[in-house]
């Protein structure tokens, strides 16, 4: 089903492509570095209620 939802929906700042993270039950826009919630099965595309994205560093 996330598939089929993957190839159509955007994300609503950039309409760019949208990623979707099992565990976090998140939709992740790499553009814009927001990830968008997922509650109950339903895509939450709304700017205001995105989290921005941290980049981790990994240190060799």
């Amino acid at each position: 089903m996330i598939h089929r939802l993957l190839a159509i929906v955007a994300c609503p700042c950039c309409h760019g492509k949208l990623d979707y993270n099992l565990e976090r039950q998140e939709l992740l826009c790499k553009s814009d570095a927001l990830a968008y919630p997922v509650r109950d099965g339903v895509p939450v595309l709304l700017k205001s209620k995105a989290r921005a994205m941290t980049v981790s560093k990994t240190h060799s």
